[in-house]
């Protein structure tokens, strides 16, 4: 990664506020993607991981809470940047060697970095996890933009289909090897038997060991994430029709994937961990009124008073999410005494003696604890931003 005041492209999509208004430019992308690290940051910081309110909390298996829907919102935002960055090159004729070439140095460096954070701070290579969110998004980046550089946007709907269709058909016809019929539990259905076979267990999650929720074989759905984000942007990019009419018809789609989502939902569930073919069309329509709605309030109305602070997070995002999860290991090698005799970590320590005393209720000091830490990053995201420093990846 490096500093800069250009815009980050394609990965991050983050752009300066004086570009921001130029034709072909959406505001709304930037704060979309800082309200979805925004909410990140605080799902993933809790004060006590013992106490947190259900909304804040993955569903256990099957089913989707609010914050089952970060993970896709942030793949659904790659999409949309990568067609804003990759759309006028494609459409220049530019040559398609140079520009895949840059698409897969930015895919190696984002799966490097999720690499480098699961190894930090012992870098025991024997048991590191190979997959996680950083390398998904990696993979998702490089595969969404190998798929728009060369087919069109009907193509790319084709894909999308088949995509979602035949992974439903591998999870629910395929047998498993040494266990038998399809199923779709959590360490016996085929994208569990892949990666233990590829990946082998000592690189899986660690806390299961048996499965991974960024596993190989659904990172193939999670590609139908990243499309359903380009349609959308290629869509906006659209010179016709009318504004107004570009966010109807959004609406109008984000609805329809929202309701076939459902429906689906019925024999193939609603699962991020499988990352399921139904999760795929009920986040991605959820994501697609998020940005429709954006894009009317940011562009279009031009209401951009409160939108600074999500700014201030989206402009940065991947340097955020990165540093949060360094930081957090960093602090964890120092062990402090805390309040109850035991040994805590830095950030424990401080949570203990600094928020929970504060708090009658322990949710709510775990939430007070993640909010703290929300700010504390906004300080320094605001910072950087009215620096004009932005790091690109």
């Amino acid at each position: 990664m490096r500093a800069t005041t250009q815009a980050a492209l394609a990965t991050t999509g983050a752009l300066p506020l004086a570009e921001a208004s130029q034709p072909g430019r959406l505001l709304s992308l930037d704060v979309f993607r800082g309200l979805t690290v925004m909410a990140m940051i605080l799902v993933n910081n809790p004060g006590d991981w013992g106490h947190i309110y259900p909304p804040l909390e993955h569903a256990e298996w099957n089913g989707c809470t609010p914050t089952d829907l970060i993970f896709p919102f942030f793949l659904f935002i790659v999409g949309v940047s990568l067609v804003y960055a990759l759309d006028g090159p494609k459409r220049r004729g530019a040559p398609r060697g140079p520009l895949l070439a840059r698409v897969a140095r930015r895919a190696a460096l984002l799966f490097g970095l999720g690499l480098l954070t699961s190894l930090y701070p012992h870098f025991d290579f024997s048991t590191v996890r190979i997959m996680g969110v950083l390398q998904r998004i990696g993979l998702v980046f490089f595969g969404c933009s190998v798929i728009f550089l060369t087919t069109s946007w009907r193509t790319q709907l084709l894909v999308l289909g088949a995509l979602l269709v035949g992974y439903a058909g591998l999870l629910q016809a395929v047998p498993v090897p040494g266990f038998g019929a399809a199923n779709l539990a959590p360490a016996t259905n085929l994208g569990a038997w892949l990666d233990r076979l590829v990946l082998t267990e000592p690189h899986l999650w660690k806390t299961s060991r048996t499965w991974d929720p960024e596993g190989l074989l659904g990172t193939l759905s999670a590609l139908g994430t990243g499309l359903l984000g380009g349609l959308a942007a290629q869509w906006l990019r659209r010179p016709a029709p009318e504004p107004a009419a570009k966010v109807a018809w959004l609406f109008v789609a984000a609805g329809a994937a929202i309701v076939l989502g459902l429906i689906w939902n019925g024999w193939f569930p609603i699962n991020k961990a499988l990352w399921t073919s139904s999760y795929v069309l009920y986040a991605g329509g959820l994501a697609g009124a998020a940005l429709a709605a954006l894009y009317w309030l940011c562009d279009v109305q031009g209401y951009r008073r409160y939108a600074g602070p999500a700014l201030d997070y989206g402009v940065n995002a991947i340097t955020v999410f990165f540093l949060s999860a360094i930081l957090s290991r960093t602090f964890g090698l120092f062990k402090l005494l805390g309040p109850q005799g035991d040994a805590a970590g830095l950030k424990e320590w401080l949570y203990e003696w600094g928020i929970a005393p504060w708090f009658a209720d322990p949710r709510n000091a775990s939430l007070a604890g993640a909010l703290v830490l929300l700010l504390i990053w906004w300080g320094i995201l605001h910072w950087m931003r009215r620096k004009s420093v932005v790091v690109k990846v």
